[in-house]
């Protein structure tokens, strides 16, 4: 099984999203369908400057009141979500777009940061693995929205990239690729090959690691923890698998970083 990542910013731009889902129909054609988890990007913050709500960002996250968690909702699970599955389908890939919401396919409880008041943000729960397993098997790709179901029946809004590393997780995955507009973490001009968790802690400390990247290292590092055989961070020249750039990691507190 395989897990993709793929970022809003990366959404908003009409030739990477249809690069994107060439490179997922070879893969359906050539090795198996995945299961592709995606973010809302800048649209979420222009929209909500439209409307005159606040942005506010803390640690890479968004702090979400209930004015935000509804823009949020519609751009993650409306416009987002039927923008990459339009252009999967577009591509003869068998797509469907979810939500966390449906079916109680992710489940979460609120999160708690100790300085600041998150509001509609949530950290994962469970995952309905048997859902997403059963639409691969039937080759179908499914499109998932990180919108989750809280245990007050509320939706939240959960990080996509933690969202990735549990559905990895929960269906044991092989392999989880994180897919950004740069090739890897980037020290100096260079990518980092490979970052144990000491090597990421000190690079997060240093700043050279930060927001969005820093909240994508934890959660790639964090699903090598629970047993994801395989985590890179790539841009979209490094999601082919098999390519001389991917090294295997054998170690399981380590994490790619490679393009």
């Amino acid at each position: 099984m395989q897990v993709i990542k793929i970022g809003g910013n990366q959404l908003d731009d009409g030739a990477f999203l249809r690069a994107f889902a060439v490179a997922v129909r070879r893969l359906v054609e050539t090795v198996r369908p995945p299961v592709i988890v995606h973010g809302g990007g800048k649209t979420i913050a222009h929209l909500q400057e439209r409307l005159g709500l606040a942005v506010q960002k803390v640690d890479g996250l968004r702090v979400t009141d209930g004015d935000s968690r509804d823009v949020v909702e519609m751009v993650l699970s409306g416009l987002s979500n039927k923008r990459l599955t339009a252009a999967l389908v577009a591509q003869e890939v068998e797509a469907m777009g979810l939500s966390g919401v449906d079916r109680g396919l992710l489940r979460c409880r609120r999160m708690v940061h100790p300085d600041v008041d998150l509001g509609f943000v949530g950290e994962i729960a469970q995952v309905r693995g048997d859902l997403l397993q059963g639409l691969v098997a039937q080759g179908i790709v499914p499109v998932l929205s990180p919108i989750s179901l809280g245990p007050d029946g509320e939706s939240y809004n959960v990080n996509a990239d933690q969202v990735a590393a549990a559905v990895a997780v929960e269906l044991a995955a092989d392999q989880l690729d994180f897919v950004s507009d740069v090739p890897g973490v980037l020290v100096d001009g260079a990518v980092v090959p490979t970052l144990t968790p000491e090597e990421a802690e000190r690079l997060i400390t240093e700043g050279v690691i930060a927001g969005g990247m820093a909240v994508k290292v934890h959660a790639a590092l964090a699903a090598v923890a629970r047993g994801v055989a395989r985590v890179r961070i790539v841009n979209l020249a490094g999601l082919p698998s098999g390519g001389s750039s991917v090294v295997a990691v054998e170690r399981r507190d380590a994490v790619e970083v490679v393009g």
